[in-house]
Formats: C-alpha cells, structure tokens, sequence
C-alpha cells in the first residue's frame, strides 16, 4: 500500500465513488485514521452533500464534516476515457466505494470482475438501499426508506400517534460504520492472511438498521410478539424516563437493578416503598410501571437540576440531561476531552465540529483539513499519481473527461 498520510492507516488508498451521506460517511472513518481518501465527482458538479443545509455563505456545513481529511479529483466515468483513468486509479489503490444502483458500475463496465483485473487486490465495497440481489434490488432507498423497512420507524414514537423518523440521518451512518468495518475485516483478510485477491462487499441500508433490531425478530419468532412503540418507556427495564426537573430540564434517568433502586428509594426518603409488592422486582416494576413513573415524576418535580446532581453524585445513580447543540458546546466533560474540535475551512474560516472517535491510545485518529474544493486535487493525483503531464490533463478537461 501507498500514500504519505500518517496515522494507523497511513498507506491505505480509498477510492470514493459514493455520494451523499452512507458512503461518504464510512470512508470518512477511515481518512480520520490516516487513510488517503480520493473522492471521485462528478465534474462541474460534485457530490450533491456539497449542497445540503445547513448552509453557512452557501457552503453545506454537513459537508464540511463529511468531506474533512478527503481529496477531490473528478472524473466523468460515462465516457471511456474516464473508464479507463479509474482503473488507472484502482490500479494503485485498495479499496474503492460505490453506491449507485446495482447494475451502474456493470453498464460501465466497471464491474467488480473488470476492476479485479486491474487490481487483484482491490477491495470493492458496494453500498445500496436494499443490496445487490433480490427483488428489490434496483429500488431507491435513502435514510428514510431504510429507517421504515428495516424497523426502526415502527418502534419510534408514542403508541396513539404515528410513527416518526429519528431526527438525524442516523441510518445513513449506520450502513457507513457498517461498511467502514467491513472494508477492515476484508483488507484483514487479504494482507493479514497473505491472500492475494481483494473482494467486494455488499453493504445494504435496509438491512444495516435491520441488524440493530436486538431481540425483536427473535421475539416474533418465539413469542408471536409485534414489538410495538412505546415513547420513552423501556421495553427492559423501569424506571425509565424523561422526567421534567422543577427548574426546566429534561433528566434522563434510568435504573437498570435492584441495588439501584433501592438506592433511589433511599435518595427519596421513600423506604415504604421498599416492601411495596408493586415495585420488588423489575419484572414487578414493569408491570406496575404508571405507578411506578408518577412516583418518580412528582419527585423529580420538586428538585433542581443541581438538587438532582448532589443526590446522584453522593449515592451513585446514573442519570443525565436532554442536550441540545448548546448543551453540547459548553459541557465542561467535552471541553475537557476536547470533543468538539475547531478546523480551518479555507472558504468560511473556522468551523467547529464533532472529534475523531473512537480515541485510540497509541495511533488516535486526527482531522487534518476542511472538506476539499471541487477538483481541489486533480493535479496532484492525475499527474503526481498517474503521471498524466499538463497537457493531457488540460486535454481531458476540454473534452469533459475531468
């Protein structure tokens, strides 16, 4: 492997064909760690995230997330002139990432079985709403339609309203984790093992939110049970909740034992509690789990945030608060591990953003530059990688190749 980043990854080269949030996001990963990642776009029009808001002096704030630590090179790969400049690419490379439907890169004739026979070793990692067989194969999905029909809608929300999205593209970065993962456990495979041949991984959104679903499916199975929404409520365990504190705040709060309940109790000058059948064991407060929770409710009513926060630092009990970006921002626990970190964007000046995680003792991940302009590094990795001269690149630029 080549490339002159450091970190842990540092020799790695990432193609990244993927557009918008699932691709882009797991790469992102892998460029945090040192990873070269060249981002392949369209040209004159570039990754459509390049546009989404929020928009700070036009420029996606989202992409300046998503596009920290890449370089960006374009290239037209209809024409086959860009065909053959990309198995150039993957020719030096390890790994590269689409997420077109399936069939695209196949009708370009860049087809796993075509780029293997530029580079053996490539790693292709193929993501798509549904993946790369069955019926649904060629069906558009984005976060949305991944989050309904891989069972995440249907849990989320209260159980007299309709059900309701998660307020992030959450299952967009579910499938990048997913495939930011297995490009590692396949480039393990190849050089740990010695083998001699890359191969390609089928990454599907659908079923990246499906894998979260814990015993859901199981629970069908054996119990004939539809799990159901349930708001705040925990299908585990209680109490558990968000309780409004007397000055305002939402205190998330949860007790996952005996022990701790009791302690609460205690913390409540509520030891009559103690020996109320309702409440002896979890699966006795679940049942009775109203009750229970208009207990807690009042109590948490009649304290301050900082009233809450002497008790459950004394005595142990784990809880927290609803955190908006503010909250976040001035939070002395990530000021102190430095969790939002300031990069320079060379357009909009400082941005500040969420860090690296996770954080590694010995080879942490770094961000080493905003998001790159739209072609930023044509030259560099056109001629400096390829050795394509000035004239041919300028050439190609006129016939709409780059």
């Amino acid at each position: 492997m080549e490339g002159k980043n450091s970190g842990p990854l540092a020799g790695l080269r990432v193609l990244e064909l993927a557009t918008n949030i699932a691709g882009p996001f797991g790469s992102t990963l892998l460029a945090e760690f040192g990873a070269e990642v060249i981002k392949v776009e369209v040209p004159g029009v570039g990754d459509p995230a390049r546009k989404y808001a929020p928009l700070y002096q036009d420029k996606s704030l989202t992409w300046v997330v998503i596009g920290r630590n890449k370089k960006s090179i374009t290239l037209n790969l209809r024409k086959p002139k860009g065909q053959e400049l990309l198995k150039r690419l993957v020719g030096v490379s390890d790994v590269l990432i689409e997420n077109f439907r399936p069939g695209t890169m196949e009708k370009w004739g860049l087809g796993y079985d075509e780029l293997k026979k530029a580079n053996p070793k490539i790693v292709m990692v193929r993501v798509s709403g549904f993946g790369q067989e069955g019926p649904y194969k060629n069906r558009a999905a984005f976060d949305r339609v991944a989050g309904a029909m891989g069972g995440m809608t249907y849990l989320t929300g209260y159980p007299d309203a309709p059900p309701v999205r998660v307020g992030l593209n959450v299952c967009d970065q579910i499938a990048g984790l997913f495939h930011a993962f297995g490009t590692m456990v396949a480039l393990y495979h190849r050089d740990v093992h010695g083998k001699r041949e890359g191969q390609w991984i089928d990454v599907s959104l659908v079923e990246s939110v499906f894998r979260l679903l814990e015993g859901v499916i199981a629970e069908y199975h054996k119990l004939g049970v539809i799990r159901e929404r349930s708001g705040n409520q925990n299908e585990i365990v209680a109490p558990a909740d968000n309780f409004l504190s007397k000055d305002g705040k939402w205190i998330v709060f949860v007790l996952t034992s005996n022990t701790l309940f009791e302690r609460f109790l205690r913390v409540m000058n509520r030891e009559d509690l103690l020996s109320d059948p309702r409440f002896q064991t979890n699966i006795d407060r679940l049942k009775n789990r109203d009750p229970l929770h208009a207990i807690v409710r009042e109590w948490f009513s009649q304290k301050t945030v900082s009233e809450v926060h002497s008790l459950f630092e004394e005595s142990g009990l784990p809880y927290g608060l609803v955190y908006s970006a503010k909250d976040i921002h001035e939070d002395p626990q990530n000021q102190a591990r430095e969790n939002i970190i300031e990069v320079k964007d060379p357009e909009i000046g400082p941005v500040k953003m969420q860090c690296v995680m996770p954080k590694l003792s010995g080879t942490p991940g770094r961000v080493t530059s905003s998001s790159p302009l739209l072609g930023e590094h044509n030259r560099e990795i056109y001629g400096g990688l390829l050795g394509l001269t000035d004239e041919q690149i300028n050439a190609l630029r006129e016939e709409e190749i780059l």
